[in-house]
């Protein structure tokens, strides 16, 4: 013979404390989602693009079969040794970059510098300085990133001597600062505020000992 049983469901603000960190560690293995870092990714694009530093691509296959190119950003994370980010692109000065990447971000002292030392030393070489980024190896960390430093010169003059040293140091500086976006992202979506505040927006119902319902 079937059986009805009845069980009483609470909404997450109406459970006591010790079914909340129940409800919290359950909805915690769900998140965050696959490809949360894409709104970082995409600010760093914007980024990389007033810098002149041009991202490289490689080709992802998608679900449907087309193809669409992925720019070469990697990280791993958060809390090993040899974590970081990296990044393989192409770097050329661009006109006005203090001044645009001051007006996208205004309050990052980080970002200034990077672009004030980018312009220092593309003036010092004419402004002829291309650069290249490449990744290598298997871990993801600025130090992974190999930067090769020429001079677009039509009568062949080399970069000053300090040229290498100061891009390379530039481009690490940005994966640097990539790796602490997404360590800061990450760590939003699973503070105890964001997952409350998914657990609330899906309304998910739990039991009275915080157990998911459903």
């Amino acid at each position: 013979m079937p059986e009805t049983i009845c069980t009483t469901v609470y909404q997450f603000p109406e459970l006591s404390d010790a079914a909340k960190e129940k409800a919290r560690s359950w909805y915690s293995d769900l998140a965050p989602h696959d490809d949360w870092w894409d709104a970082v990714y995409e600010d760093f694009e914007r980024i990389c693009e007033i810098l002149g530093l041009r991202l490289k691509t490689s080709p992802v296959r998608l679900m449907g079969g087309g193809v669409r190119q992925k720019p070469c950003v990697w990280f791993s994370g958060f809390w090993s040794q040899g974590d970081g980010a990296s990044f393989e692109g192409h770097l050329r000065h661009t006109k006005g970059v203090a001044a645009r990447i001051r007006d996208y971000a205004p309050m990052d002292a980080t970002l200034h510098g990077i672009a004030d030392r980018l312009q220092a030393i593309q003036r010092r070489n004419f402004y002829q300085l291309v650069a290249e980024a490449t990744h290598r190896g298997r871990y993801y960390h600025e130090y992974t990133m190999s930067v090769d430093v020429t001079r677009d010169s039509p009568s062949s003059q080399p970069p000053t001597e300090d040229a290498e040293e100061i891009v390379t140091e530039a481009l690490r500086d940005l994966a640097r600062w990539l790796y602490r976006q997404l360590q800061a992202e990450y760590e939003h979506l699973t503070s105890d505020e964001a997952i409350e505040e998914g657990i609330i927006v899906n309304a998910y119902t739990f039991t009275e000992e915080g157990r998911r319902f459903g």
